[in-house]
């Protein structure tokens, strides 16, 4: 069964309904995770972003606000601040983007270029098709314009 015009979100809304910020949350959530040890390399004492990343369940689980959200994304933003490495910067960006779809699901469409800031290569190659193939199909046109 494919993807229909109904299922797929209008890619003009940059909110979303909160089940379709909920479905990214969990998707951009695991991207992120497979970027941090590009972070922990360069901040293995910091704790921001795993601890903002960890939150994403208890906001899809509804025991979590879009109020504390924020100010989780905004702690990653300022993990970002701290680092001197350009990649684990991209990759603390790329975590307070994530933690934003919580309340704004326009956020998802910036992972992708905090992925190429954080990685290079075949690393880099690889997880963009990684990124792309675990995106269910309805979300493609809405975060990459595909």
């Amino acid at each position: 069964m494919g993807v229909t015009l109904q299922d797929a979100p209008d890619p003009a809304d940059l909110t979303l309904a909160e089940q379709d910020r909920k479905e990214l949350i969990r998707w951009a959530r695991d991207c992120a995770g497979r970027l941090l040890p590009v972070f922990e390399a360069h901040q293995p004492d910091d704790d921001r972003l795993i601890n903002a990343l960890g939150a994403v369940d208890d906001f899809c689980e509804g025991s979590l606000g879009v109020g504390p959200m924020r100010k989780l994304a905004f702690t990653c933003h300022a993990a970002a601040r701290d680092c001197e490495d350009p990649a684990a910067t991209a990759v603390a960006r790329a975590c307070g983007q994530v933690i934003a779809i919580a309340h704004m699901g326009a956020h998802a469409r910036r992972l992708a270029g905090y992925t190429r800031k954080a990685l290079s290569g075949s690393q880099l190659a690889n997880e963009l098709h990684r990124q792309s193939d675990g995106l269910p199909a309805r979300f493609q046109q809405y975060v990459y314009g595909e």
